[in-house]
């Protein structure tokens, strides 16, 4: 045995019989080293709870239907108040078994030539950053298209007895992802990296993200902010409690969504919203955030449109101010703002948003997110709720400053019994800046909102 280690030692040391001046340190090769740095990183991705998310669906968005037709509409969507523009999946869409679903990926590191080249990607990303927006890209981790090239890899996707591979939850147009397979988890993470490096994308909305198991999030998650030039953020298009644990900064708020529709369609109590908010914040730290929206590329599908789901123009708008300022960060489906009266139903190819309707709608939503923005109580304040069965109430404090939210989500005028920790003092109108001096009671035309600072 000791002749043997002898024998290495002189292999290993050229037949030397002391040891080297220097050590002799291994080179590691990286066989997937990652792509050279585009652009400068972007330094002003807001904390996650300072965050107003601005959804793009590029099949809609304008006539031209690519990433050139939001680089011109990229003022407009700044001037809501937005600081985040979210980007549905950006990849080639494969075609074997396919549906022209966004979300069945032929290839993790190609851009889909439907919305133009990588340059023009880039093209988009750059004209968000110079105008103060981070970008997140769309990101499906769960299954690929059948024509995707990593299905001769046959042992990275479920299989079933007899191992055929399979579709995950009836999407036939998809192949479900084998995540006990180390190989295939090493390869997503590697695609993943390639968009902040290459394209200087700030961060991903995970699509479906309870498919995949927790402990990939979390590698996934803690390899990416081990890039040091980047300040990432990772929204979890998913409910279950371990997603924050994982390393999500966001989770999405289903629960939110689903209640504020029974409370518009079923006459369901405003009180029940207290509930959500537990459930949504289960495993959340301070900085962990629900994102709360009204319509998205799914629900307005599936749904209808904010008009259709609650009561029109003023009903939506009283349903957006609560998903704004309740418990949460606000998303925005394009086209929203503007009152889009028609669904956008999948493969959403088939309708185009016209930017010229409900300018007042616009004006509105641009006056709520411009209270948000304004507001540290709304964004990171304590919440207080007063609801009742009719009317949504609460109060949200940060230091020396509170705000009172009051709303009616019903059709109807109601009248409402003032807390009182709020009845007989004075506040500010946080969109008129008048003083309005509180009683014990207020009454509340249908979907009127009230909101008052001090």
């Amino acid at each position: 045995m000791l002749n043997y280690i002898l024998v290495i030692l002189l292999t290993v040391f050229g037949g030397c019989h002391k040891a080297p001046d220097k050590p002799v340190i291994p080179v590691i090769v990286n066989a997937n080293p990652d792509p050279t740095q585009y652009g400068t990183p972007f330094a002003r991705v807001p904390d996650p709870r300072d965050a107003t998310i601005y959804q793009v669906n590029m099949r809609c968005f304008s006539p031209t239907y690519n990433f050139q037709g939001v680089i011109t509409r990229l003022d407009s969507i700044r001037s809501l108040g937005v600081n985040v523009l979210y980007l549905m999946p950006v990849y080639p869409v494969g075609v074997l078994k396919s549906v022209n679903s966004p979300y069945c990926v032929k290839d993790y590191t190609a851009v889909n030539t439907e919305f133009g080249t990588l340059s023009d990607l880039r093209n988009l990303i750059d004209g968000a950053h110079a105008k103060g927006m981070t970008v997140i890209l769309d990101w499906v981790a769960n299954h690929t298209s059948w024509d995707n090239g990593w299905i001769k890899n046959s042992t990275w996707y479920a299989q079933d007895n007899l191992g055929n591979i399979v579709s995950p939850k009836g999407w036939n147009d998809v192949a479900q992802l084998n995540f006990q397979n180390f190989d295939m988890r090493k390869a997503m993470i590697r695609s993943m990296k390639y968009w902040v490096y290459a394209a200087n994308c700030d961060g991903f909305r995970c699509d479906y993200s309870d498919g995949p198991p927790a402990d990939f999030w979390k590698q996934a998650i803690d390899t990416l902010r081990n890039i040091s030039t980047h300040k990432l953020l990772m929204l979890a298009e998913g409910t279950r409690s371990d997603n924050f644990a994982s390393g999500f900064n966001y989770s999405f708020g289903f629960r939110f969504y689903s209640q504020m529709k029974s409370i518009f369609i079923s006459n369901q109590p405003i009180t029940s919203l207290d509930n959500i908010n537990s459930q949504e914040y289960t495993g959340a730290t301070e900085t962990n955030m629900v994102v709360r929206y009204t319509s998205n590329h799914d629900v307005n599908s599936s749904d209808g449109t904010p008009l259709d789901l609650f009561d029109g123009k003023s009903g939506s708008m009283a349903a957006f101010v609560i998903a704004a300022y309740m418990k949460g960060v606000p998303m925005i489906y394009n086209g929203q703002e503007v009152g889009t009266p028609f669904q956008i139903t999948f493969p959403f190819t088939s309708q185009v948003i016209d930017w010229t309707l409900n300018r007042e709608m616009v004006s509105e939503y641009k006056k709520i997110i411009a209270f948000r923005n304004s507001s540290m109580a709304i964004r990171r304040g304590t919440l207080t709720s007063y609801d009742d069965a009719n009317v949504c109430a609460f109060t949200k404090t940060s230091g020396a400053e509170t705000v009172f939210v009051v709303c009616n989500l019903r059709n109807s005028s109601v009248n409402f019994t003032l807390p009182a920790v709020v009845a007989g003092t004075i506040w500010t109108d946080a969109f008129t800046g008048e003083a309005v001096s509180l009683n014990t009671q207020l009454t509340l035309a249908p979907y009127n909102y009230l909101i008052l600072k001090k």
